[in-house]
């Protein structure tokens, strides 16, 4: 017992990624996580039977909490192909299926994170790894704490976003394939679901199964795979997520038949395809759960970033882009028109990336926006 507790104790002794965002709505998020096969065609994947239901969006899920997890699906149903993905809500923190206790809460060591480089030495996560269990977490972003000499400061971390996020290589048929016609009507179908909202954030993870020893439902919990921070990062933390960045590595990850572990574990990279800004110290509770969770903060002001409240211009361009506007992520949610589907219906996608917007929430972007409509309402009074 000395080596299990030794294990968890190192497991848990080296965290960081401690809280995610993850607002899209559970078909927004089954139309954002669209992947490719092993013959490159696009496939939007399914909800596991029951399991839209247990997810919840959030501003600011912490662990315990449920979050969407793609994984194949030959690990719920053996007849499955191995590159064929499901959306699954798993619990996060992983419980090892060993735990003996009847009540998961009784986990005494954090497991919320793993590091790449000791992966192999900690049997929490080397009997997932060697059994094929990788999984891709998917949020918005994920929120961490710089440390200065007063306080902690925290950031939001994401993918940048831009207009034709996600549809590089959407058009790229390979012409010289064997494919049947009807092959080639279902992926120019599924092309023309393109998501055009928030890029989430599509973080290495392993899962485990768990049953109580005295018997009931298996819980599916998860692992954030972190690796050393890149130098873009490192003035906020030592370790980061380990990103997957792109559907060719999203694809290896999860195709534990043609991948094998050892192979896989080369994926675990420092990588530099991270934006980030600072956010209001109102995420350090987990508790709070509203859009200003993610909202930009000036931090000399540590106020929120706006225009004057005179100006009926900006006034105008702030309704349109204020996370104000949004609905908090529910318990339970209401299903929204098609038209809306489609848009996206998270704040990341409204906030950031309308068309009226920047396209980079960075701070000197979002005052040179609120420079040039001062401008022109002092143009148009001299007029």
């Amino acid at each position: 017992m000395s080596a299990v507790v030794s294990c968890l104790w190192n497991c848990s002794y080296h965290t960081m990624c401690g809280r995610t965002a993850c607002t899209l709505a559970p078909v927004e998020v089954s139309k954002a996580s669209r992947y490719r096969n092993r013959a490159g065609l696009y496939r939007r994947p399914q909800w596991r039977e029951g399991d839209s239901d247990k997810y919840r969006p959030s501003y600011n899920k912490s662990p315990q909490s449920f979050s969407p997890v793609l994984l194949s699906l030959k690990h719920f149903n053996k007849d499955a192909p191995v590159d064929e993905c499901v959306l699954a809500a798993m619990r996060w923190g992983l419980i090892p299926a060993w735990f003996r206790e009847n009540d998961p809460n009784k986990m005494q060591y954090s497991t919320s994170n793993c590091r790449s480089e000791s992966i192999l030495e900690k049997k929490s996560y080397k009997d997932p790894l060697l059994k094929g269990q990788r999984c891709v977490v998917l949020a918005d972003g994920f929120y961490e704490w710089k440390r200065t000499e007063k306080e902690k400061q925290p950031f939001f971390i994401y993918f940048p976003q831009s207009k034709s996020e996600g549809s590089e290589g959407s058009h790229s048929l390979d012409v010289h394939s064997q494919l049947s016609d009807k092959s080639l009507l279902e992926q120019l179908e599924e092309e023309k679901s393109e998501w055009k909202g928030w890029r989430l954030l599509t973080i290495a993870g392993l899962f485990d199964s768990w049953t109580p020893p005295a018997g009931g439902e298996t819980l599916y919990t998860y692992t954030i795979i972190t690796v050393p921070a890149t130098p873009g990062l490192q003035s906020i933390h030592d370790r980061m997520p380990a990103v997957l960045n792109g559907e060719e590595e999203v694809r290896r990850w999860l195709d534990y038949g043609e991948v094998r572990s050892l192979d896989a574990l080369k994926l675990l990279q420092p990588k530099d395809v991270l934006t980030f800004h600072p956010v209001s110290s109102l995420v350090n509770n987990s508790r709070n759960n509203s859009a200003e969770c993610v909202q930009p903060v000036d931090l000399g002001s540590k106020k929120k970033i706006q225009a004057p409240g005179s100006s009926k211009v900006m006034m105008s361009w702030l309704q349109s882009a204020s996370p104000a506007k949004e609905k908090k992520p529910e318990a339970s949610i209401k299903r929204k028109a098609p038209e809306e589907e489609e848009k996206g219906g998270g704040l990341p996608h409204r906030w950031f990336s309308n068309k009226d917007q920047i396209k980079k929430p960075a701070l000197f972007k979002l005052k040179e926006k609120i420079r040039l409509l001062q401008k022109t309402e002092s143009d148009c009074g001299k007029n």
